[in-house]
């Protein structure tokens, strides 16, 4: 095994990935500048053979599930033992997929209350832009749709199609649903003072 790049942000993830033509990419999923999930997606579509693994502090389904859709064939968390990283490159590049064992034991037990008749999970958290993420906070704090566009010297109708497309990515069609994703996926605190 051998290193034979390193990139400090995503844009250049892509830069090194495309000079380098590495076998396997360790990405981590908070990196500056463009999405980590954009570069993996590049990075794929310009070297399918390489393969990547998203290194990551979050054990949530829903960046898992953006990973995978963006061509990610692993998903291993910060806080995993080294020999578990090993382990996940060694899998990836053996053409195999490797889930982080912790989230691996959720999702097979997320599976089984589908399959007894629970509630289907929600649409992905993930997939929702920095700028989607900020008004999404904003509306279930309670501001209206042109204060929003005044904090972030937007227009209105931009502020608009960001709640529009947030809403519609969450499935989400009132402003009671809103909050109560907002408060679940702790982008708001319950006790937040915003909301009294």
């Amino acid at each position: 095994m051998e290193v034979s790049g390193e990139a400090c942000n995503a844009s250049d993830a892509v830069a090194v990935a495309r000079q380098v033509r590495p076998d396997v990419v360790l990405m981590d999923i908070g990196m500056a500048g463009m999405s980590s999930f954009e570069a993996t997606r590049q990075i794929r579509k310009e070297r399918p053979e390489t393969r990547v693994v998203f290194l990551s502090m979050y054990d949530d389904e829903d960046y898992v599930a953006e990973c995978v859709d963006m061509g990610a064939s692993g998903y291993i968390l910060k806080e995993s033992p080294s020999e578990q990283l090993v382990t996940a490159i060694r899998e990836v590049h053996r053409g195999g997929s490797y889930l982080t064992p912790r989230l691996l034991t959720r999702l097979v037990d997320d599976f089984r209350q589908q399959g007894r008749g629970g509630t289907v999970r929600q649409p992905r958290f993930g997939t929702l832009t920095k700028r989607e993420l900020e008004i999404l906070k904003m509306l279930a704090e309670g501001r209206s749709v042109k204060e929003i566009a005044s904090n972030f010297e937007l227009s209105v109708k931009t502020v608009e199609a960001h709640k529009f497309n947030l809403m519609r990515k969450l499935d989400i069609h009132n402003k009671a649903q809103l909050v109560q994703y907002a408060i679940q996926k702790k982008v708001i605190r319950l006790a937040d003072p915003d909301l009294n």
